[in-house]
This record gives structure tokens, sequence and C-alpha cells, in this order.
């Protein structure tokens, strides 16, 4: 059995794409991988650049763009490695941080799922790692208090930078899985297009008792917004399609009532705050257009318009 398979998903981020199967051929070291890409219908020569310089990949052409965990999970079905590793495109793997994240999970058999400390493109330590949703969370997000109150804040910014972890919701930008825990657990859930996968499958790690772990001593470099960037709106939006899919998947109606409420209130305050913004801060509106823009459409979608 090899010790890894890769499993890395593209849309129109070629340059991004080349950079990651780079880092990875070195990163490897001693370690049996296989690699593969998936593509979800790129239109700028990614599945071409991946088969001329990379033909050691296994590359796997979808001719629409299917999403996140439905793209992984063709590709996790076919994976042979002992474990699975899920790495985003816009991620450059750094020296000894594959090495590290095996050597830890084999050491450590009640892991289910691990991930690496995130650098930012600068070198700062990035924030990979979030708690389990609760109304009262998503209702400190929606009034803008998480600097506040920093224990009810969705994403956990105060993380040891050394020792591992476990931690809730390990975002999916990086995830390494132990082969018999997928086996328990099960794929992606391919009904999320993009985002709220990773919440979703890391509660039902936890829910078969499979710890999820950060190891910060393993690093990776992540860019961020590779395929999103390309449709931000368009994004945002699936993103509070997938929270609200979430919630409704594992809360009660009434729960679900509740936190739909909370987003219209973040949506309007976000889309009111922004507007402020831009009316006073001219040199600023290139950026914050594009957030109102994001708020307004999802309170468009909200309302079903």
């Amino acid at each position: 059995m090899l010790d890894l398979s890769i499993v890395i998903v593209s849309w129109n981020t070629r340059e991004l794409v080349r950079q990651c199967l780079a880092s990875i051929d070195v990163a490897q070291g001693q370690l049996t991988v296989e690699t593969f890409v998936v593509d979800n219908a790129s239109s700028d020569g990614t599945q071409e650049m991946v088969q001329m310089e990379f033909p050691g990949v296994r590359l796997l052409r979808n001719h629409t763009n299917v999403g996140f965990a439905r793209a992984n999970n063709s590709a996790m079905r076919l994976a042979s490695g002992k474990y699975v590793c899920l790495i985003n495109s816009d991620v450059t793997v750094s020296s000894g941080c594959l090495q590290k994240l095996f050597a830890f999970m084999e050491q450590n058999p009640s892991v289910g799922m691990l991930g690496p400390g995130m650098l930012t493109p600068g070198g700062d330590l990035g924030c990979s790692c979030m708690r389990r949703p609760t109304l009262r969370i998503s209702l400190v997000q929606a009034l803008g208090l998480g600097s506040v109150f920093k224990r009810l804040s969705l994403h956990i910014e105060n993380l040891k930078s050394t020792g591992a972890q476990d931690v809730d919701v390990l975002n999916g930008w990086f995830w390494m899985v132990k082969r018999s825990a997928l086996n328990d657990v099960g794929l992606l859930d391919d009904r999320y297009f993009m985002y709220g996968e990773d919440i979703d499958w890391c509660h039902r790690f936890w829910s078969r008792n499979w710890r999820v772990v950060y190891l910060p001593d393993a690093r990776a470099i992540h860019y961020g917004g590779g395929s999103s960037s390309h449709a931000p709106v368009k994004y945002y939006i699936e993103m509070q399609r997938a929270n609200i899919q979430y919630w409704r998947r594992y809360h009660s109606l009434t729960s679900l009532v509740a936190y739909r409420s909370i987003v219209l209130l973040h949506q309007i305050l976000r889309l009111l705050g922004y507007s402020a913004v831009y009316a006073i801060r001219p040199v600023a509106r290139p950026e914050i257009s594009v957030k109102i823009r994001r708020s307004a459409a999802s309170l468009r979608w909200l309302f079903g318009l």
C-alpha cells in the first residue's frame, strides 16, 4: 500500500496548480505517493499543463464544474494510499510537512483527520481551525463582536504555535485523513457544492469517535481564494447556502429559523456598513463595491429573489 494519496481539485488555477504540484514533488521525500488532479472543466489550460509537465499525475477531467466535494470524492474512490491528503490548488507544501503529518498519524491511531499549520504568503501563521457553529457564535459574528468575545468567535485565532491540539473543525484547505477512518465515516457529502463540507465532515468524524487534530509543527503556505476569486459573489452565496444546508441537517426547524434570521441580520448590517464606508472613503471603493454586491446578492437570495 502506498503511504499517501494526494488529491487536488482545480478550476481555472493553472499557475497555482503548477506551483502546488512542483512543491509536492519536492516535499514527498521518501514517502510513496500518488497524486490526483481533478479538474472542474477549467478553460485556462490547466489540464494541458498537468498532462505535459506532470505526466506521473493522474488527471481526472470533469466536463462541468461539479464542485469541491464531488470532485474530491471521485479521486478518493480511486485512491490506494494508507492516508489521503486533500490539498487545495492554492497551497504550496513546505519541506517536511508531509513527513510530520505522516509520522503523527502513524503514532496516534485515534486520530482520523489531521491538518497542518497555515502560513500566509507573508510568513505569518494563519487561521485554519474553527469552533462548531452555534446560534450564539453566529450572532456574535453577525454583530461583529468576535474580536471582543474571543471565545465566541467562529475562527480560532489564538491556538498554540506548536504541539498537537484537538479542534472542532479543520478548514478544508489541507487535510490528511486515515484510510480506516475514511472507510468508517464515508466520503465528503457532495450535496455541498463548495464550503460547508469541512464543518459537516469534521462533525461526522467526531460523531464516529475519530479525533480531529491540528498540528502546527507541520506547515504549508496557503495563498487563498484560488478558484473563488474568479466569481466572488457567486461563491459568497454558495457559502451562505452551505451554512444553511449544514444547519438544516443537524438542527431543529426552530433553530434553523433562528439561524436564518441571524444570517439575514448579518447581511443587512454588512450592507449598511459597507455602503457607509463606500460613501466616505473613495479610495476604498473598488474593494468595498464587491462586498456591497456580495451582501446585496445574499439578501436577494435569502428572500428568494
